[in-house]
């Protein structure tokens, strides 16, 4: 196996790698790949929470805080009644 080194001044081969090395412990250590290594952990750990969240059933908020009225705002504050109660006629 040869590995391939990439520098400002193009691309050459090193010679042999040992086996399981892909970046030079100077890459690995560097503030831009160590910057890029948490962007990636925190957008894996973002990911992982909304997948687990829209596999969830949703919640849904207790019926008191559902916003109902104390009291009925309606023009019929009795409820609504037939046309004929409403017009003074009752059935015979």
């Amino acid at each position: 196996m040869v590995s391939v080194v990439v520098s400002a001044a193009g691309i050459s081969a090193a010679g042999p790698a040992p086996a399981g090395v892909l970046l030079t412990e100077a890459i690995l250590y560097s503030d831009w790949f160590a910057i890029m290594a948490a962007f990636v952990a925190v957008n894996t750990v973002m990911y992982a929470a909304l997948a687990v969240a829209k596999i969830l059933p949703r919640l849904h908020a207790p019926d008191w805080k559902r916003g109902y009225r104390s009291e009925t705002r309606s023009i019929y504050p009795e409820g609504h009644a037939s046309g004929r109660a409403r017009a003074g006629r009752e059935d015979p």
